[in-house]
């Protein structure tokens, strides 16, 4: 595995326009992940709470 160092090396290195690819594909990677991550918290039930939250504001109108 390349350690995170050597990574922040070669990203130093690159050109304007490898470096806009790269920052491209990590914002859609990133996005990508933080998506399977909600999705993962809300079929196990961690987000319920704001359903409930919701609903008691409505109710409250």
């Amino acid at each position: 595995m390349i350690s995170v160092e050597v990574l922040e090396k070669q990203i130093t290195e690159l050109d304007n326009e490898s470096f806009s690819k790269l920052r491209d594909w990590f914002i859609d990677f990133e996005q990508s992940r933080w998506e399977k991550q909600i999705e993962a918290d809300s079929n196990a039930g961690k987000l319920d709470f704001l359903i409930n939250v919701a609903l008691a504001e409505h109710q409250a109108v």
